[in-house]
């Protein structure tokens, strides 16, 4: 493990290679699980707020499911997270002419109709953060999902948290980012 600030790193997130390929998974990180992705309240009232600005990629089936559902529900486990459609497809999703499942907030955000890319937490996966009274857990979800990111980002030698990076400043600052890289690239060894 690794210590900067009040986050402790699982040394896999320096360890590991890892690239998504959303040739080969078709984006299966928006469809697979058991709940939507974990959003803060913040995320949620932005969701809903700009839900204008990328209505228009969704499908009559998921705009009618956010109607019933909302912009974000509470999950079994109680935490704030994004409404599920189907078989447990992000209600947000899109399928693009390639059958590749995407996210309907972020291709606003790449058309330029907002600055909300997506909520942070969809932005880091594989990375999952959790949250407890003292410090954030930052650790690699290994999912069998993401076997295709694995072999790419082993192909293209891309460590998880080089990949990461952008997602990374965004939630922790560039600052943080700079001691994570500065630890990766200094102490290899001991990792």
């Amino acid at each position: 493990m690794l210590q900067i600030g009040k986050s402790i790193i699982s040394l896999h997130v320096l360890q590991k290679e890892f690239c998504c390929d959303l040739i080969k998974c078709k984006g299966a990180c928006c469809v697979a699980g058991d709940s939507g992705a974990p959003v803060t309240p913040e995320e949620a009232r932005a969701i809903e707020e700009l839900y204008p600005e990328f209505e228009e990629y969704l499908s009559s089936h998921n705009k009618a499911e956010i109607k019933r559902q909302g912009f974000s529900v509470i999950d079994s486990d109680g935490d704030l997270v994004t409404p599920i459609v189907g078989n447990n497809e992000c209600v947000f999703t899109f399928v693009d002419d390639a059958g590749i499942t995407k996210c309907a907030i972020e291709r606003a955000h790449f058309d330029k109709n907002t600055i909300f890319r997506k909520p942070v937490s969809c932005h880091l996966f594989p990375v999952r953060i959790t949250k407890y009274k003292r410090f954030e857990a930052v650790n690699y979800q290994q999912l069998d999902i993401c076997q295709p990111g694995r072999i790419y980002g082993k192909t293209q030698g891309l460590p998880l948290w080089k990949y990461l990076r952008e997602p990374l400043i965004r939630n922790y600052g560039s600052q943080w980012y700079e001691e994570l890289t500065y630890a990766a690239e200094n102490f290899p060894d001991e990792f």
